[in-house]
């Protein structure tokens, strides 16, 4: 599905982008005009008409808060926040980099946004290794009740889950956690900290403040894990027990054999390749990124958001991201997500469902439901419609 864009990877954003406006995360007009002055696969004019766009609505919100419609900034600014995230997305971030004006500029809006929420919801601090890792609580009232915990994968943040699955849970009646890990959001960003393998290691704290809360229910514990999280997720819950049912959208069972496969190559040789001729790899990896925005993205990010200096120092890191050594271990109820048009990571959520020896539901979202695309992008209504249902059947 190409939308305005040829460049499919403009295409995917986009969508992307409008999925947020049933949550006022976007609105559809400003999206679209913004698309329609973007250069298809031209970053820098990415960058600029998404910044145009945002400095303009974060400019209504501010008037609006002046004036007294705080309902009108809240929304302005949630709209704000999510077109600074998109005039970031693809400007190249390097191991060590600390400036980030328009993340500043996104996380700045999203605060207003919390601030004027009725009921609000809290920014939380969860201790970790030394230091801790950023996130938001949010009280579904009363209590206790269960909690989803929700992270990200590859290049989301916790604010977007906000629009993602947060707003959609609460009505719900589930407490939500949403928090930044190694390699994500603000953690990168502000603490430099790369992605880690061990995943477990990440939740494990964030679950023992999650059941030390009085409104949660701990007997009712979800994690849920979004893109490269369909790893991330399943990991954790193979070693903390305490989580009682875990969502892999979409799973992931070897990160380092979809890497192999998207390069058309056997594991057995990419390994090879690695080990053998690293700067060759590196040199054509490079010359790759000058073919596509995609390409160029996901290499640049990678590097970055795994600590690696060189193509083949990422790959290689990506190695060890397996389930292939704890899947049996996983006990709770599991739910794996698959799309039809699955682009990133094809054909690991039925690997990783087949693995799993835990009960478990595979869940397919197809492309004439308009829900095909990676992570049902532009179709929340109804995945959080289906999953939350299945959370709600498994915690009745």
């Amino acid at each position: 599905m190409n939308l305005i864009f040829k460049d499919p990877e403009f295409s995917f954003q986009l969508m992307r982008a409008l999925g947020y406006s049933v949550e006022k995360g976007s609105d559809i007009g400003e999206c679209i005009s913004t698309a329609l002055r973007i250069k298809d696969g031209d970053i820098e004019s990415w960058h600029d008409e998404w910044l145009r766009t945002a400095e303009r609505i974060n400019g209504i919100a501010e008037d609006c808060l002046r004036a007294g419609h705080r309902v009108s900034a809240q929304e302005a600014f949630s709209r704000a926040s999510g077109y600074y995230r998109l005039a970031e997305f693809y400007e190249d971030v390097h191991p060590g980099d600390t400036d980030f004006p328009l993340w500043e500029k996104s996380y700045h809006c999203f605060n207003k946004v919390r601030e004027l929420s009725n009921p609000s919801f809290e920014v939380i601090e969860i201790p970790y290794e030394g230091t801790t890792l950023p996130g938001y609580f949010y009280s579904a009232g009363g209590g206790p009740k269960p909690i989803i915990i929700a992270h990200t994968g590859f290049d989301g943040t916790k604010e977007e889950l906000h629009f993602q699955i947060v707003l959609a849970a609460l009505r719900r009646g589930y407490n939500c956690l949403t928090f930044d890990g190694p390699g994500q959001g603000e953690v990168i960003r502000k603490r430099g900290l790369p992605f880690r393998y061990d995943w477990e290691k990440v939740v494990t704290p964030v679950v023992d403040y999650a059941v030390s809360r009085d409104e949660v229910d701990a007997d009712r514990v979800a994690l849920m894990g979004i893109s490269m999280g369909g790893y991330f997720a399943p990991r954790a819950a193979a070693y903390d027990h305490r989580i009682a049912a875990c969502i892999a959208n979409g799973g992931i069972f070897d990160l380092f054999e979809a890497f192999a496969n998207n390069a058309k190559l056997t594991v057995e040789k990419f390994r090879h390749f690695l080990e053998k001729y690293p700067k060759q790899i590196d040199k054509r990896s490079l010359k790759s990124m000058k073919k596509s925005v995609g390409e160029h993205w996901a290499l640049a990010h990678g590097m970055w958001v795994f600590g690696a200096g060189s193509p083949s120092e990422y790959f290689t890191k990506i190695v060890d991201y397996s389930m292939k050594e704890c899947v049996e271990d996983v006990e709770c109820h599991m739910l794996v997500i698959d799309t039809e048009e699955e682009h990133a990571f094809p054909g690991q959520s039925r690997k990783l469902f087949d693995a799993l020896t835990c009960p478990k539901d595979l869940m397919v979202f197809h492309t004439d439901e308009g829900a095909g695309l990676h992570c049902q992008v532009g179709a929340a209504e109804l995945s959080n419609q289906r999953v939350l249902d299945w959370l709600d059947e498994k915690f009745a």
